[in-house]
């Protein structure tokens, strides 16, 4: 009997047809992903990877989600139900935003939307988010150092962009207008769609094959299953309560030592995280949506979890937040957030697992990089430009080994642009990219080092940095010592960790990135 027989059987879904069936959802997501992929215009899509797919059921829950950028899938996953509830739904709907308070992350991470119909009933949904490095902000690469979010760009509320098939075409052009490059915007939105529209198709085929009543139980198995594996994940931390703080550097507007602190409670199978304590919220632009907060606590159990936990609500259940509305990690409207989606996520992650390794001090790693290195840049006219690409650096050591050189680490998951497509598409050069030397902390096992990056500009640009750790190094563990910090430079000038410069041709920038933490008091054997 075939595996596609098995489960069309009436009895429940064993370990095996379960296993296959989280496979067959999976695979549709990157499907999904390799669609997008192929078919966007941009580097910052085609090449960095910027971008995230997954399915959800009728009610909005997640059901699977490909490997892609964890600030993306986490926050879809917190957040999907309050968008899709108020919707009119119909076969052939396509919905778009960004919009940070009403379930995005920052302007540039673009959402689309599309209702899957079985048998005229609503069944699921199919979702892609992708980063746009133009998404109408004053600024190229549409990062500015804002101080509203009316600054970061266009401001999308989730929008029929298709309605049953027909484009919304007044809507699409006056998006991919407001862009600085509207060949490439309309490439990328158009890529977006097509990737929908292949899920949809995809989700279908599963359906018919298997049967609306089966594709249903077998959602609920995964769901059921997912919870199991979390609960038994969360029930291995021993109970207590476990305290953490930790600092962003600024928040590019003259605010320093902005603190994010935690309280954690494990309680038998369950943990609740109490954020109370934590900044108000800032004028400059590492304000959080509550979305953002979530996913980053949301990625860091998931890593508690076994491999083969399905990336599914389920998962999350045992999982309960209290962010006090108003500070810096549940913003409210019109605050700026487009450094909170990348920066301070990646903060919150050093503060999670800060609180976690006083009660699995042999589990959890030492501080990685802890920045993801933002820069921003491009020109107007009529020669337009924009680019965008996050640097990686240093991760932490854990009591296993050391930490990984010049890597992407936590709520991140991109690629570099490679030279040649950087050097090809845009007026930069990348006179040098290495390894940070020594910029690992010491230790029994030594953090991972960062990156140097240097790009000089070959025409006049406009240059926007959002940088973390350069004021506040990467902590190590067990006795293990801090990381470097990084460092930005134009030519011989030390720039800030946030800032926006003009520069002329000739101009050289130049990115150290932090390494990071060690772990475990070195010896002289060290």
């Amino acid at each position: 009997m075939t595996a596609g027989a098995c489960l069309r059987d009436n009895a429940p879904m064993n370990p095996a047809e379960l296993n296959i069936f989280a496979n067959r959802l999976d695979a549709i997501c990157e499907e999904m992903g390799l669609v997008l992929r192929n078919a966007a215009f941009s580097p910052n899509i085609r090449d960095r990877l910027d971008f995230s797919c997954a399915i959800f059921d009728a009610g909005g829950a997640l059901c699977a989600q490909a490997a892609h950028i964890p600030v993306h899938l986490g926050s879809m996953a917190f957040a999907m139900c309050d968008v899709v509830a108020g919707i009119d739904w119909r076969p052939g709907d396509q919905v778009v935003f960004n919009d940070p308070y009403l379930g995005g992350t920052h302007l540039p991470d673009v959402t689309l939307v599309a209702p899957v119909f079985a048998d005229g009933e609503l069944v699921a949904f199919v979702v892609n988010r992708a980063h746009h490095a133009d998404i109408g902000a004053a600024r190229p690469g549409s990062m500015p150092v804002s101080r509203s979010l009316d600054e970061e760009g266009v401001v999308i509320p989730p929008t029929h962009l298709v309605r049953e098939e027909r484009l919304e075409q007044s809507l699409f052009e006056r998006i991919t207008a407001s862009t600085g490059n509207a060949r490439e915007s309309t490439g990328d939105f158009s890529a977006q769609l097509a990737a929908n529209r292949a899920g949809c198709r995809a989700l279908l085929a599963l359906i018919a094959r298997e049967g609306l009543g089966r594709f249903r139980e077998g959602l609920a198995a995964l769901d059921g299953y997912a919870e199991r594996l979390a609960r038994h994940a969360i029930g291995a931390i021993p109970d207590g309560e476990y305290r953490f703080e930790d600092l962003l550097d600024d928040d590019g507007q003259g605010q320093y030592e902005i603190p994010i602190r935690l309280r954690l409670r494990i309680e038998g199978e369950r943990a609740e995280l109490d954020f109370a304590g934590t900044a108000a919220q800032v004028e400059g632009n590492v304000n959080c949506p509550l979305a953002v907060t979530a996913a980053a606590v949301l990625y860091v159990f998931r890593c508690l979890m076994p491999p083969q936990t399905p990336a599914c609500a389920g998962a999350f259940r045992p999982i309960a937040l209290t962010v006090p509305e108003g500070c810096l990690l549940n913003a409210r409207r019109p605050a700026a957030v487009a450094a909170g989606n990348v920066e301070t996520s990646t903060r919150v992650v050093d503060v999670v697992l800060g609180a976690l390794a006083h009660a699995l001090p042999e589990v959890i790693p030492a501080a990685s990089h802890g920045s993801m290195n933002n820069i921003a840049m491009g020109a107007g006219g009529e020669r337009a430009w924009s680019y965008y690409e996050t640097v990686g650096g240093g991760m932490g050591a854990h009591a296993a080994g050391g930490g990984l050189d010049a890597v992407q680490t936590h709520m991140t998951n991109t690629l570099n642009t490679p030279v040649e497509v950087l050097e090809s598409h845009y007026p930069l050069r990348v006179q040098r990219y290495a390894i940070r030397r020594g910029s690992g902390g010491a230790g029994r096992h030594r953090g991972g080092d960062g990156l140097i990056r240097a790009f000089e500009f070959l025409a006049p640009a406009h240059l926007t940095l959002l940088t973390e750790r350069r004021r506040h190094a990467p902590w190590g563990l067990a006795g293990g010592a801090s990381a470097r910090v990084g460092v930005n430079r134009l030519n011989d000038e030390v720039l800030p960790g946030k800032c926006e410069r003009s520069v002329s041709a000739g101009d050289v920038l130049i990115i150290e990135t932090p390494g990071g933490g060690g772990w475990g008091a070195a010896t002289e054997d060290d």
